[in-house]
């Protein structure tokens, strides 16, 4: 695998990866050996080169085969091709890289770097298409080319191989740790046992993009092996419940690829679904999407050309970036981009930039706001910016007993300050109402128990006196 970048003082790759250019260095891994050196190290590009060397001999060393002696032991495609192998590589030679530390050059890390990285022997299971599906919902572009089973006889047609280059701006780390978990996926196979080890680096490893990645149950389902149990908890700890309803044992792992299970419409789509409904039916055009994260529901305004003006507004300037990349905002066509604001601000202060719109979101989001500073969110949104239209949904704490895997007591997430009940949430709405000057309406989105209500409540404000 090559690591290429071209950014001003190119040669700072060394710094980022903790390998020195003009060093050719040989880590013991298991199975073999693992080499860095740098074909290339100038100010104007710079490439780093991981070789894993693979002794085929040493892996089954001491091991006993399940089933007898099989030459397949000693005769595979693993000192050729990338594979598990060369993550559990990149993972010991690059951790520190990968964990985006740099004593050296601290300011290093967290600037985004033009990055080319080419991994020419690459087995990919469901070809050049589920190698784009994977890598290009984090930014990046995908040049995935098959590799030909004999380049002199080409009736026999392509491999199973790829070879595999990615192109993007972003983050060294980031970068590494979307190959550390995308390349055993690819290969759909992992050559060493997978326990529940494997869910925690999964868990670490994807933190910041697989939670929301619209591949999330290949990915895990292929990097955990297919293991129906580690499937099942990976699936709990990466999604919030109230976003993705736990899926059956059944549904979580398909017996084989070929059975794609039909899937169900998300609690996240719909609660996007009735928001737009919402907005549509109050004539907003110009929206705000206050704590717009990592940009869901801006691509869903987006797509929609009736929405004129979209502003996405969030405290982390980290989702920021991330939904500016997701969205593609550098490739977008200029009609559409102009549609498209992006700015970091605090929901509890005033800001001068969320006035004069038709409509204010809040999806998901008092929740997360300490409840004393809930009365300063209300003044900012509803005082200060006072648009025609409010939307607001939260967890229904209530229906938390339906889901299976969240134990007593817990809440959905565990940034949440607190989940209210239907009435709590009927009664902090209403006082908002009438403190300020709104009518409200109520709505469940989701399925509803006669019992508990919806899992998501919808409360849709509207500025008394506006015609709409």
């Amino acid at each position: 695998m090559t690591i290429s970048s071209t950014a001003e003082h190119a040669s700072d790759l060394g710094f980022l990866l903790h390998k020195h250019p003009e060093k050719a260095q040989t880590f013991a891994v298991s199975g073999g050996s693992a080499h860095v050196f740098y074909p290339e190290a100038t100010d104007r590009r710079c490439t780093a080169a991981l070789l894993l060397e693979v002794d085929p001999v040493a892996l089954v060393r001491g091991r006993r085969p399940s089933d007898g002696f099989s030459l397949t032991q000693y005769v595979n495609d693993r000192p050729y091709a990338a594979s598990s192998m060369l993550a559990v590589a990149m993972g010991k030679v690059f951790r520190t890289a990968m964990s985006g530390q740099c004593k050296a050059r601290p300011e290093l890390p967290g600037r985004p770097l033009p990055l080319e990285i080419r991994i020419p022997v690459l087995p990919c299971k469901g070809g050049a298409d589920v190698a784009r599906r994977v890598f290009e919902p984090m930014g990046w572009a995908v040049d995935a080319r098959a590799v030909p089973l004999d380049p002199e006889i080409p009736a026999w047609g392509d491999s199973r191989y790829v070879d595999l280059t990615l192109t993007a701006e972003i983050r060294l780390a980031e970068a590494l740790n979307h190959l550390y978990v995308l390349l055993p996926v690819l290969d759909n196979t992992k050559h060493y046992w997978v326990s529940t080890d494997e869910v925690d680096k999964l868990i670490r490893a994807g933190e910041g993009w697989l939670a929301a990645h619209p591949e999330r149950e290949l990915i895990t389902r292929r990097y955990l092996a297919h293991r129906r149990e580690l499937v099942v908890t990976a699936t709990g700890r990466l999604a919030e419940v109230d976003d993705a309803e736990p899926e059956s044992l059944d549904n979580a792992v398909p017996e084989s690829e070929a059975e794609v299970p039909e899937r169900k419409v998300s609690l996240a789509q719909q609660r996007r679904g009735a928001v737009l409904a919402a907005l549509r039916a109050a004539g907003a055009s110009r929206v705000v999407d206050l704590g717009c994260g990592e940009g869901a529901l801006l691509r869903d305004l987006l797509a929609d050309a009736s929405f004129s003006e979209v502003l996405g507004v969030d405290v982390s300037h980290r989702a920021l970036q991330i939904a500016a990349r997701r969205l593609r905002m550098e490739r977008m066509p200029d009609r559409q981009r102009e549609r498209l604001t992006l700015a970091q601000s605090s929901l509890t202060y005033r800001d001068e930039r969320l006035r004069g719109y038709d409509a204010v979101v809040l999806v998901e989001v008092v929740e997360h706001v300490d409840p004393p500073r809930l009365g300063a969110l209300a003044a900012t949104v509803f005082g200060h910016a006072r648009p025609s239209t409010v939307i607001v949904t939260t967890p229904n704490v209530e229906y938390n007993v339906l889901y299976e895997d969240l134990p007593a007591g817990t809440m959905r997430h565990r940034d949440h300050r607190f989940e209210w009940t239907r009435e709590e949430f009927r009664a902090w709405a209403s006082g908002v109402a009438t403190a300020h000057g709104y009518g409200v309406r109520y709505l469940p989105v989701g399925p509803e128990d006669p019992a508990l209500g919806s899992p998501t409540q919808m409360a849709v404000f509207s500025l008394l006196g506006v015609e709409k």
